[in-house]
């Protein structure tokens, strides 16, 4: 079915139209950020509403791993992405290269846009970067590297808290996959870290989303090795946590964001398989435990639709990214307050 979505941009207006399975409530719009561009492949989005309107980045290059892989940025305005435009590499002389991954864009209350993002061999070995704009954007300080042991963000994007603390959800893989957090109160200068909270030999998990839930109550969820989402809280905003178990919705070993939107509920976007990187669900909760399904973004066998980002901007509307095949960027509009939920039984997708 031909989709004409209206999306109440920062810019005005703006006419959406795509090819979609079938039109589904809150489904606003969808895109592609680009439709061609210097790289062959991208993955790992990341998305924020800045004060000039959205900015989303990727890594891109030949292939995930290879050396050329760099840091590409696009930002919303005049109702369109810019093309993309490379800000970051992983050059670190004439005579060596190695990979960037895993951008995550992050705007706090006060201060400038920060871009965090990762550059080594592999997850392994790599180090955590941080560079920052002023101007929405559009232009960026030098990069400059985290202290040793920061990673900054791995994946998806950190909590400001009430205290103007930035809260990063972090892990490695060096020993096993194991959670940890890092703080910082100065907008990335200097960092505190909060140890692995789960034992990798029971449960490997990394890449965690954070989740208010009032009092100081957080949540953190994402993924792992065991099949399954985990999720683990924290009663003291993050700076002890509980135990790390598995929730009943599946996860292929595949990345996974969400966010708390500002009726107080959270919204999770995954892939709902213990297998395979298709579909691309999204699912509502009240209370982070109870799931309901809310949409399919994609569904299509033997294709891959990975490593969500998710954001709700000022206007109330949510905007998810994620790698559409590792060619192409897309991007997603979602109207939260449409949005119509079905139970999801055991685990398994409703239909």
């Amino acid at each position: 079915m031909n989709f004409h979505g209206i999306l109440a941009a920062m810019g005005g207006l703006m006419i959406v139209t795509v090819d979609l399975p079938a039109a589904q409530p809150g489904l606003v719009g969808s895109e592609f950020i680009f439709e061609t561009a210097p790289f062959p492949a991208c993955h790992a989005s990341t998305i924020v509403e800045s004060g000039n309107g959205l900015v989303a980045a990727w890594f891109g290059g030949t292939a995930e791993k290879n050396p050329d892989v760099g840091i590409w940025l696009s930002r919303h305005e005049d109702g369109k992405w810019s093309a993309p435009e490379q800000v970051a590499n992983g050059v670190q002389h004439a005579a060596k290269r190695y990979p960037c991954w895993n951008p995550v864009l992050f705007q706090p209350a006060n201060g400038p846009l920060l871009l965090f993002y990762k550059v080594g061999p592999n997850p392994k070995a790599w180090w955590g970067m941080l560079m920052t704009s002023s101007d929405g954007g559009k232009t960026w300080s030098e990069p400059r590297r985290l202290p040793e042991d920061i990673i900054g963000p791995v994946k998806n994007k950190p909590i400001q808290l009430a205290d103007g603390g930035i809260l990063c959800g972090a892990s490695t893989e060096q020993s096993g996959w194991q959670i940890h957090f890092e703080r910082t109160a100065d907008l990335g200068r200097t960092w505190e870290i909060i140890r692995p909270i789960n034992d990798a030999r029971k449960i490997g998990a990394i890449q965690p989303s954070i989740l208010f839930h009032g009092n100081n109550r957080l949540q953190a969820i994402g993924r792992t090795e065991q099949g399954r989402i985990y999720e683990v809280w924290s009663d003291d905003g993050g700076r002890s946590w509980g135990k790390l178990t598995l929730t009943e919705l599946p996860n292929p070993n595949a990345g996974t964001d969400a966010v708390t939107l500002q009726d107080g509920r959270q919204l999770l976007v995954y892939n709902h398989s213990k297998t395979e990187r298709s579909p691309l669900n999204v699912a509502v909760s009240s209370d982070g435990r109870v799931w309901e399904a809310a949409l399919v973004l994609e569904s299509e066998a033997d294709k891959e639709f990975s490593y969500p980002a998710v954001i709700q901007t000022r206007d109330g509307l949510v905007h998810i990214v994620y790698s559409w095949h590792r060619k192409r960027i897309k991007h997603v509009v979602l109207d939260p307050g449409r949005l119509e939920l079905k139970a999801i039984v055991n685990g398994q997708w409703p239909g």
